[in-house]
């Protein structure tokens, strides 16, 4: 089992920034990649970031490139991910996510499972 705690919601204005934390504990020795999704009021969770926990290869949804930053603390077995020039469509819940398995299918939700319970994000105008 691997538990995940995601912190650093906030209502911030439009350009501002924010750092997300995912605390992982548990069998954190059999994480293979972390991934952070979102989910918009009315909308369906859609990919944002991903990491392997181990080579460090990152990978971004298109709308994201530029802007967020997923980054690991081996020492704390936390992963960040860092917003800058927040827009109001960032406004979302945000979810930490682990998959165990080996997948090269980072943005797909079934690679990972172990949730967070979500962190709020909105941006205001």
């Amino acid at each position: 089992q691997v538990q995940l705690v995601e912190s650093g919601g906030s209502l911030v204005q439009a350009g501002g920034s924010l750092r997300l934390s995912c605390a992982a504990s548990g069998r954190t020795f059999s994480l293979y990649t972390m991934g952070w999704f979102r989910q918009p009021p009315g909308k369906e969770r859609e990919f944002v970031a991903a990491r392997y926990w181990n080579s460090g290869n990152t990978y971004y949804a298109d709308s994201v490139k530029g802007r967020f930053t997923i980054s690991r603390d081996s020492a704390k077995t936390t992963v960040y991910l860092q917003i800058n020039s927040l827009k109001p469509e960032d406004t979302a819940v945000y979810y930490c996510a682990a998959g165990i398995y080996p997948s090269s299918n980072y943005y797909h939700p079934a690679t990972y499972a172990y949730w967070g319970q979500g962190t709020q994000v909105t941006v205001s105008s």
